[in-house]
């Protein structure tokens, strides 16, 4: 699926001014019963913020059965003897449960929103409570009241007093479990939305736990009802996903929009109120939205191709003020940038990925100017288009020019470094081309922000469809068939990615290898203009695929002094050094395992050399096997200090 960087299925939450949101029982409690207690403090975080806000809030929490239970388990274990213990243990009292979870559980939400300068109220309801008009007027009276004190009302199903039984859901019920409760109040209190929190990223195709599973981020009724697999029901509540989606659709129907996340992600509630994609939305509307939306992979491919020949065919001058305007729009939307860019960095490192994976991710401060600035030196460059590179006299008055051209449309597979979605756009309209944009997931935020603000200052007359942006990973198959529309792959990634790509399209493919940038200095060298090009080449940007990964040195220098100089250099500004097999002897460096291996972070191989040639050899065997690399115009050839 190809969809518009910035969701319009999400437009409505700019109108939310009062929403239900239901916490699980899975959100709750931990597996072993116990409060997840960060969890919890987390979302209660972002409910004080929301309230901060001016947004009414209301909750529905489960978790009282399953607390309460937990808890007189203790006790009783506490007060068993040994001989009582070897009899077979009876089930606790499902509402006494209640009863003892319910007192533990608002006492918790008191301390929490306590400590966060918010007050919280408590309102237990049944079933039968809703089959007494009085009764309800009277609870939207309460609610409306509590709200206009800036209150958090905390519903729950007083399931200690309850005389529904199991089965639960019959035609006689008004609701069955929290999530119809949440369905029903969100009815009855005129909410804008319903937030109801699971302990999975939303609804899946299927069991979640399936790999083949895919993520619906727009539930469609005509297209999904029946085609969806559900998994086990929740592990400790009534109802788990079926009920979930079954309070959806009829909260959606009558006109509430419903989104389906997760409780566990961070910001979760925050980002469906931002907008974001996450999650799945329920919408009466939402089939409008995705039969325009959706497109195709060769549609997305043919529009690229159709918006690049209006692109080709308009002045050097033209497109130089396109670049212009994208780095004002960049400098302008700096700060939503920076949002969405510290939204995936702060992902990426709760995901655990690897610090090098990280530093790439970030945008740093004056990153954006610093962009900015390149395109308008891209931009007063020299016209690509149009140069005669070689012309050739066929015959008397017959002479055959060869000149520069676009290539057509490109699509970029690249890694996690968003800023890296800003300069392929730039080239790709200085120079004519159309363009697809397959960026990392972990930068799907940064891209996405990134894509929309360049791609709306591309005029009409061009179309903005001129670069598309792909959202996911399965659809690169059916973009790799379609050689009659796409002109050049370029994979930016590992030798996996590229060999993949490769067997799997007949496009053209530039790609490139793993490669180990190298420094050598010469026993010749000017030692205070080496310790300049050694330093800047590995902690200017060490996560950056052309940063200094070996340091080749001449062996005099160990004599003379050179070699140490730049050891502590590089050790003052926090970098880790490996030795090769002779550095590693002579300087009693931890040895490096391989020098084929690339560090991507503050740390580098040191190796000793005999001479100049004996480091181009060294370089021939374990750097790059070519002087042209994608990565950097910057490095197309090793640092040489002699």
């Amino acid at each position: 699926m190809f969809m518009d960087a910035m969701d319009p299925t999400r437009a409505f939450v700019k109108d939310v001014k009062r929403l239900v949101i239901k916490f699980g029982t899975a959100v709750v409690t931990r597996s072993d019963g116990r409060l997840a207690l960060g969890r919890l403090g987390a979302l209660c975080e972002q409910i004080k913020e929301l309230n901060t806000q001016g947004y009414q809030v209301i909750v529905v929490t489960s978790g009282a059965v399953g607390l309460g239970r937990q808890r007189l388990r203790y006790r009783s274990l506490l007060n068993s003897s040994f001989a009582d213990l070897q009899k077979p243990q009876a089930e606790l009292d499902g509402k006494a449960c209640a009863a003892v979870g319910q007192n533990n559980l608002m006492a918790l939400y008191d301390t929490l929103f306590s400590q966060l300068d918010v007050t919280s109220a408590q309102l237990l309801v049944t079933d039968n409570d809703f089959r007494d008009e009085a009764f309800r007027n009277q609870l939207t009276q309460t609610v409306e009241s509590l709200l206009a004190l800036r209150v958090i009302p905390i519903f729950n199903e007083n399931d200690a007093v309850s005389t529904r039984k199991a089965p639960y859901e019959d035609s006689s019920g008004i609701f069955w479990d929290n999530d119809s409760l949440a369905g029903l109040l969100a009815l009855q209190l005129k909410a804008d939305l319903l937030v109801l929190l699971s302990d999975v990223d939303g609804l899946y195709s299927g069991p979640p736990s399936d790999p083949r599973s895919k993520l619906i981020h727009t539930y469609l009724e005509k297209g999904h009802q029946g085609q969806i697999t559900f998994g086990d029901k929740s592990r400790v509540g009534r109802g788990g996903m079926t009920a979930k989606v079954k309070s959806a659709v009829y909260s959606s129907q009558a006109g509430i929009p419903v989104v389906i996340t997760s409780g566990y992600a961070t910001g979760s509630i925050l980002k469906v109120l931002n907008g974001e994609r996450i999650g799945t939305l329920f919408h009466r509307d939402a089939y409008k939205w995705v039969q325009v939306k959706e497109v195709g992979a060769r549609e997305m491919a043919v529009a690229a191709r159709e918006s690049s020949r209006r692109l080709q065919a308009m002045s050097s001058q033209d497109r130089k003020k396109i670049l212009l305007d994208i780095a004002n729009a960049l400098e302008t939307n700096e700060e939503l940038i920076k949002i969405e860019n510290d939204a995936d960095v702060e992902a990426a490192q709760l995901a655990g990925y690897e610090k090098s994976l990280v530093s790439r991710l970030v945008l740093k401060p004056g990153k954006i100017s610093s962009l900015a600035n390149s395109i308008r030196v891209l931009a007063n460059m020299e016209e690509p288009i149009g140069h005669v590179l070689k012309r050739t006299e066929v015959a008397d008055g017959l002479i055959l020019e060869k000149m520069s051209c676009p290539l057509g449309v490109l699509l970029i597979v690249f890694e996690s470094r968003p800023d890296a979605l800003v300069q392929i756009a730039s080239l790709a309209i200085r120079s004519g081309n159309g363009l697809l944009l397959k960026g990392g997931k972990e930068a799907k935020r940064s891209n996405a922000i990134l894509h929309k603000v360049i791609t709306e200052a591309i005029p009409d007359s061009v179309g903005k469809k001129l670069i598309g942006l792909v959202t996911s990973r399965e659809e690169i198959p059916d973009l790799l068939k379609l050689d009659d529309v796409i002109d050049l792959v370029i994979p930016r990634g590992s030798n996996k990615l590229v060999s993949q790509i490769k067997d799997s399209t007949k496009i053209p493919v530039l790609g490139h290898a793993d490669g180990i940038c190298h420094v050598y200095v010469d026993k010749s060298a000017n030692m205070d203009t080496a310790k300049h090009i050694v330093l800047d080449a590995k902690v200017d940007y060490p996560a950056a695929c052309n940063a200094m990964e070996t340091l080749l040195v001449h062996k005099d220098l160990v004599q003379t002094g050179g070699l140490n100089q730049l050891i502590v250099e590089l050790r003052t500004e926090g970098v880790t050094l490996y030795g090769g097999p002779r550095a590693s002897a002579l300087l009693k460096l931890p040895e490096a395992h391989s020098f084929h291996h690339e560090y991507n972070s503050m740390a580098c191989t040191v190796e000793i050399v005999d001479d100049v040639h004996s480091a181009i050899d060294h370089i021939h065997r374990h750097g790059r096997h070519s002087l042209f690399h994608p990565c950097s115009p910057s490095s197309l050839l090793d640092n040489i200090c002699m």
